[in-house]
C-alpha cells in the first residue's frame, strides 16, 4: 500500500475516487493501476495540449507514495527498537511549549485541510475524529506524525511539480505549524540516533531529498542503497517503483544505436558446445528473399498475364534463380494472414494493403496464394532445380483475430482490466466470430497513442480481458498481434507442434524475432526482475525474481525446439533472426543451425572496418564454428534496400563478394540482383514504384557474383579459414583492407578487398590468431603464414 496525504482542495478539484483514501485521509495505492487511475484524474483536468509540461507521471506519484510509506515504516521501527513512547513525548513537549489550545488548533486545522475519510464524508466532525483512537493509538498522535510527514514532503524539491496536492502554505500562514516543526526538530535532535548513518529521525527522513533533491528515482536509489537492510520486503516494492519510472521515461522512437563488437563470454554460453550437425547441403545454401504478393505482382507485369497463385510462377523464373546461384527461396508471407490486420491497415490509410506477413490467422498456406495444392506444385518444381523453399515461423505472437485468440485466449498474456485508464476501445469490432469482440485501442487510428493491449470480449460468457500486443521493447507494439504466454507449458507445446508442421513443408525455417523468446529477454520484457523493468509499459508490476521465473520457465524454449526438430523432422535448417549480441549463444548453446549477423550489413555499410575485422578475430579466437553459422546480408525486409545502402558500383560489388566468399550463409534481398530500390512493406500487395530490372547490374552479378555462389563449397567452411592483417610498406596494419584465405575440397581461395574509397598498397604474410587443433588433437591458439593457408 503506497500512501500520502492529499488536501481537501485537491480532492475536490480532481474528484479522486474516495475508495483510494484510508481512514486517516492518506491516499492509498494498492497497485499500479490505482496509481494510474489517480494520475489520470489529474491529467484529465489539465490542458496538456497547450501545456504538455504539466503532465503528471504515474511513476512519480507512485514514488511519492512509496517514500511516504517508507518514512512511516522508519517511524514504526524507531518506536519498536528505540522508544515506544517517542510520539507521546513529542506531543508533551509541544503541549508544554505552546499550550493545549494552540497545539489543538494546529491539529484541528491540519485535519480539516487533510481530512480523514469519515471527516471528509461528514460522518465525524474534526473534533470527534481527534478524540478517537485506532488500535490503541490516539488520533492526535496519528495526526502529529502526519504533520511531520507533510513537513518532510514539502521540504523535498523533488515533489515541487505536485505541490498542489499537499501544499502546507495554509497551515504556515494560519497556525504555528512552522514553529511546531522547529520545536520538533530540536526535540528529535537530542533523542537517541537511528539508522545506518546514526542520525536523528527528522534528519534521517530528510536525507534522501538532500542527497538527490530533484530526482525521485534518485531518492529511491538512495533509500535502497542506504536503508536496504532496514526496509525488508519494501525493497522489492522500491525496485518495482523504479521500474515504473523507467517504463515512463523510456524513449521508443529513437534511431538505431551504435554497432557493437561481440566479446564472447563463456559464462553466458555454457562450457559445452551444442552446435547442431549440418547436413551436407546446409553449408552450401544461398538464399534469396521474395515478398510473395509483391513478387507475383511483378511477375504478372513481366509476363503480361495474371500470376496470383504460387503454382503460376513460371518455370523460367525458377530457372533464372538457379542460374544466378540461389538454392534457397525464402517465401515471405505464405501463411493465412489476419483479417483484422488488413482492416487496421486500410482504416489507417492504405486501401490497397493486405495483412502483415507477421500477423497470422493460422499456419495454412494462404488461399489467396492458391492454398496447399499451389504450394506443393511450386515446391516440387523448385526442387527439380535444386532449390529448397524457406518460410517464416513467427513464434512470439499471433494475429489479434487468430484462431488461437478466438479459441484459446488463455494462451496469451493478458490482464482483466485496462492497464492504463486513458485507453478506450470503442472502434471497429475486428473479430471474424460473431460471439467474440476484438478491439484495438482507439488512438491507434489517429496515431496519437500506441497502446500495449487490445480488448477481447466473449459476448456469451461476458469474459473481458485485455491481451498484450506483441512487443520487443524497442519501438511501438505491433498492434495487429497478440503476445503468447511462454510461461504456459501448453503454449510451448502448441508452438513446437506448429514448428514441426512448418518443418514438414519447408526444409528451411526462419524464426522471426527469435531473441525475444530467449529466457533472459522474455523475462526482461514481460516478467522483469525487480529493478530491471522498463522495457514494456505496465509489465513492471508483473515482475518475478530469477528463481521464480526459472521455476515456471526452467529450460530454454529454443533448446527444446532444436532437439524436437532434430528428432522428428531431421534435414531441417533452423535459422534464427536474433540480435542483441546473442548470435553466438543461439548457435553454440541453443543449437540453431544459422543466426542473423546484422553487423555484416551495418559495419561494412558504415565502413567500420576495424570493428568488423575485430568481430572476425574475436570469433576465430573464441570458436570459429560460430563464423560458419552466420547469415550475412546486405539488406533484409526490415531495412533499406541494398541499392539504397550500398549503391550499384564497386562498393556494392566489393561487399557482395565478401558476402559470397566468407563462411556463413549469404542471403540476398528481394530485388537485390535486379537493382530495385523500393522497400516493400509486409502489408504490400504490389510494388508501388515503377521500376525496371537493371540489366547492366544483373550482367555484372552474373559475371562477378554468380560464379562464386555456385562454388560456395570452397568458401562456406571455417576449418581452414584464415584472416590476415594487410601491412603497408611501413609495416603498419591497414584496417580498411579485408584479406582472408580458405581451403576446402582441394581448392584454395584468397580474397582481398579494400572497403574504403582510397588507394593503398602493401602485403599479407601471417594470419590473425585463431583456435586450431594441434598435433595432439587439442585446441591451441596459432597463427599461420600465407603459404600454409593456401
Amino acid at each position: 500500500m503506497f500512501e500520502f496525504h492529499v488536501s481537501r482542495i485537491a480532492r475536490e478539484k480532481y474528484e479522486f475516487d474516495q475508495t483510494l483514501f484510508s481512514f486517516n485521509g492518506n491516499v492509498i495505492f494498492a497497485d499500479f493501476l490505482a496509481v494510474r487511475t489517480f494520475t489520470q484524474r489529474i491529467n484529465g483536468n489539465r490542458d496538456l495540449v497547450s501545456y504538455p509540461e504539466q503532465a503528471v507521471r504515474a511513476g512519480d506519484i507512485n514514488a511519492i507514495g512509496l517514500i511516504d510509506e517508507i518514512f512511516h515504516l522508519i517511524f514504526s521501527l524507531y518506536r519498536k527498537q528505540i522508544n515506544p513512547k517517542i510520539m507521546q513525548e513529542a506531543y508533551a513537549v509541544l503541549e508544554t511549549t505552546f499550550g493545549q489550545r494552540v497545539l489543538s488548533n494546529v491539529l484541528t486545522r491540519f485535519t480539516a485541510e487533510f481530512p480523514p475519510v469519515d471527516v471528509y464524508s461528514g460522518r465525524l466532525s474534526v473534533q470527534e475524529f481527534l478524540a478517537s483512537e485506532t488500535d490503541g493509538m490516539p488520533h492526535t498522535l496519528i495526526a502529529l506524525e502526519e504533520i511531520v510527514m507533510l513537513w518532510v514532503t514539502n521540504k523535498n524539491p523533488g515533489v515541487s511539480p505536485f505541490l498542489e496536492l499537499f501544499d502546507d502554505t495554509f497551515l504556515t500562514q494560519e497556525t504555528v505549524y512552522r514553529q511546531v516543526m522547529e520545536t520538533l526538530q530540536n526535540f528529535f535532535f537530542v533523542q537517541e540516533k537511528f539508522g545506518p548513518d546514526n542520525q536523528d529521525l527528522l534528519t534521517m527522513l530528510r536525507s534522501p531529498a538532500i542527497a538527490e533533491p530533484y530526482s525521485l528515482s534518485g531518492q529511491l536509489e538512495f533509500i535502497r542503497t542506504k536503508w536496504g537492510a532496514l526496509i525488508g520486503d519494501y525493497l522489492y516494492r522500491l525496485l518495482n517503483s523504479l521500474d515504473l519510472i523507467n517504463e515512463e521515461k523510456k524513449a521508443i522512437w529513437a534511431g538505431p544505436g551504435p554497432t557493437l563488437v561481440p566479446n564472447f563470454d563463456i559464462s553466458e554460453m555454457e562450457d559445452d558446445e551444442n552446435f547442431s550437425l549440418d547436413s551436407h547441403w546446409m553449408p552450401r545454401t544461398v538464399m534469396v528473399a521474395k515478398n510473395s504478393y509483391v513478387w507475383l505482382y511483378q511477375l504478372s507485369l513481366a509476363y503480361y498475364r495474371d500470376i496470383k497463385h504460387l503454382d503460376q510462377i513460371p518455370d523460367e523464373e525458377l530457372d533464372k534463380l538457379a542460374a544466378w546461384g540461389f538454392n534457397g527461396l525464402w517465401l515471405i508471407g505464405v501463411w493465412e494472414r489476419s483479417g483484422a490486420s488488413k482492416t487496421i491497415k486500410q482504416l489507417c490509410g492504405n486501401p490497397d494493403a493486405v495483412a502483415s506477413a507477421y500477423s497470422l490467422r493460422n499456419y495454412g498456406i494462404a488461399v489467396d496464394l492458391g492454398g496447399e495444392a499451389a504450394f506443393e506444385n511450386l515446391r516440387n518444381r523448385a526442387w527439380q532445380r535444386g532449390i529448397r523453399l524457406a518460410s517464416d515461423m513467427v513464434p512470439n505472437h499471433m494475429g489479434i483475430d487468430s484462431d488461437w485468440v478466438l479459441h484459446h485466449p488463455d494462451w496469451f498474456l493478458s490482464v482483466p482490466y485496462s492497464p492504463f485508464p486513458a485507453y478506450s476501445f470503442n472502434g471497429t469490432n475486428l473479430s471474424p466470430d460473431d460471439h467474440i469482440g476484438i478491439y484495438i485501442e482507439d488512438h491507434y487510428y489517429d496515431r496519437t497513442d500506441a497502446a500495449v493491449v487490445f480488448k477481447r470480449v466473449d459476448f456469451q460468457s461476458g469474459d473481458t480481458r485485455f491481451i498484450y500486443h506483441g512487443n520487443d521493447g524497442t519501438s511501438m507494439p505491433w498492434n495487429d498481434t497478440a503476445q503468447l504466454d511462454y510461461l504456459n507449458t501448453e503454449v510451448r507445446e502448441a508452438v513446437i507442434q506448429t514448428i514441426l508442421h512448418v518443418a514438414r513443408k519447408f526444409p528451411i525455417i526462419r524464426f522471426d524475432a527469435a531473441m525475444t523468446l530467449a529466457k533472459k529477454h522474455y523475462q526482461r520484457l514481460w516478467f522483469p526482475e525487480p529493478g530491471t523493468g522498463g522495457a514494456i509499459p505496465s509489465r513492471a508490476e508483473r515482475g518475478l525474481t530469477k528463481e521464480q521465473f526459472d521455476k515456471v520457465f526452467p529450460i530454454e524454449f529454443w533448446r527444446e525446439v532444436v532437439d524436437r526438430v532434430a528428432q522428428e523432422v531431421p534435414e531441417t535448417l533452423l535459422l534464427a533472426e536474433a540480435f542483441w549480441l546473442m548470435e553466438g549463444y543461439f548457435v553454440r548453446t541453443l543449437g540453431m543451425h544459422r543466426v542473423y549477423n546484422s553487423a555484416f550489413m551495418n559495419m561494412l555499410r558504415n565502413e567500420e572496418n576495424v570493428k568488423y575485422r575485430q568481430l572476425i578475430k574475436n570469433t576465430l579466437e573464441f570458436d570459429p564454428e560460430i563464423l560458419k553459422r552466420y547469415v550475412n546480408f546486405m539488406n533484409n525486409p526490415d531495412e533499406k534496400t541494398a541499392v539504397d545502402q550500398f549503391g550499384k558500383g564497386d562498393k556494392y560489388f566489393g561487399i557482395c563478394i565478401l558476402m559470397s566468399t566468407l563462411p556463413g550463409l549469404p542471403m540476398f534481398g528481394h530485388g537485390q540482383f535486379e537493382g530495385f530500390s523500393e522497400k516493400y512493406g509486409m502489408e504490400y500487395k504490389k510494388a508501388y514504384w515503377d521500376e525496371k530490372e537493371d540489366q547492366n547490374l544483373i550482367n555484372r552479378h552474373k559475371q562477378l557474383v554468380s560464379p562464386l555462389l555456385h562454388r560456395r563449397n570452397i568458401f562456406s567452411e571455417v576449418t581452414n579459414f584464415l584472416l590476415y592483417d594487410f601491412l603497408t610498406k611501413d609495416n603498419l596494419i591497414n584496417e580498411e583492407v579485408f584479406a582472408y584465405s580458405n581451403f576446402n575440397h582441394n581448392r584454395a581461395s584468397l580474397v582481398i578487398y579494400n572497403n574504403k574509397f582510397a588507394n593503398t598498397q602493401g602485403y599479407i604474410k601471417e594470419s590473425a590468431t585463431r583456435i586450431l587443433l594441434n598435433e595432439n588433437g587439442k585446441s591451441a591458439y596459432r597463427t599461420l603464414n600465407l603459404g600454409e593457408g593456401l
